[in-house]
């Protein structure tokens, strides 16, 4: 199909669906509004495009960390809105010390998406490919890749690892590479929004 964009292009869609990070009943301790006028919060990634977003539950919703909640369009069950993208330097520490370990779990139960990166990732500019902006892959593992791929398409981590030699953990170089756009250290951005 015409214009449909690779799995690492940005979309600028909207979640359907996230992973909680962080529920705080009584809403951000330094509010200073009044207990009664404070809503409760709830910290949470997107699971399509890693977007931070900090949401309001819906009154007696409580939410535990890791838990999927829907956000998409039509009827919520637990949430009642979104109040928007949530800056990485308002997660909690609960929420930072889950960003991790969230973002590990949905790379594993999707593995193929990121697989196929390696299969359809295309160069930036005449001198840098997409594939150098992975942690721990240089020219040498890009070259390596390209002639790997144009025989067969890779079909899993495992097998990225067989057929490209020294190549470090893909799967723990994705994670890292994700984790860093969602903390805003990259210019450009590959998996997130």
């Amino acid at each position: 199909m015409e214009n449909e964009p690779t799995p690492m292009e940005p979309r600028n869609h909207k979640e359907e669906s996230v992973i909680v990070l962080d529920f705080l009943p009584n809403g951000y301790p330094s509010d200073p509004r009044p207990m009664h006028r404070k809503s409760a919060i709830v910290q949470a990634l997107g699971k399509d495009h890693f977007t931070l977003l900090e949401l309001v539950p819906k009154k007696g919703i409580f939410l535990q960390p890791l838990e999927e909640v829907y956000i998409g369009e039509g009827k919520r069950e637990q949430i009642h809105h979104i109040v928007g993208r949530l800056p990485v330097i308002k997660l909690t520490s609960t929420a930072k010390s889950e960003l991790e370990f969230v973002v590990k779990d949905m790379v594993q139960k999707d593995s193929k998406r990121f697989v196929e990166f390696f299969n359809k990732a295309q160069p930036l500019t005449t001198r840098m490919h997409q594939l150098e902006l992975i942690p721990g892959l240089g020219k040498k593992h890009m070259w390596e890749i390209l002639e790997q791929r144009k025989e067969k398409d890779f079909e899993s981590f495992d097998d990225l690892k067989k057929r490209v030699k020294l190549m470090p953990d893909p799967e723990k170089a994705i994670i890292k590479r994700i984790v860093s756009e969602i903390e805003g250290e990259e210019k450009h951005r590959i998996f997130t929004d």
